[in-house]
């Protein structure tokens, strides 16, 4: 990935962009916002992707880059 700062840097803006995506989620199944299906399957999609940006920044911080099969768990 990169250097210390840098994992820090991409871990802060991944959780700032999917914190975003999980407010505007839960205004919808919390708040009862309404949305037509096709945008709240893009803001079902948009929130995934975020979060596995998240996960991903989050595992590269704390030195578990499993991207490159290095997890023991996984088939």
């Amino acid at each position: 990935m990169g250097t210390g700062s840098d994992r820090k840097q991409e871990y802060e803006q991944a959780y700032q962009a999917w914190q975003q995506q999980l407010a505007s989620l839960h205004r919808v199944l919390l708040k009862g916002e309404s949305l037509e299906p096709p945008r709240m399957k893009g803001l079902l999609n948009r929130e995934a992707r975020a979060k596995e940006r998240y996960d991903t920044a989050r595992e590269a911080l704390l030195g578990l880059d499993t991207a490159h099969g290095d997890d023991p768990f996984s088939l």
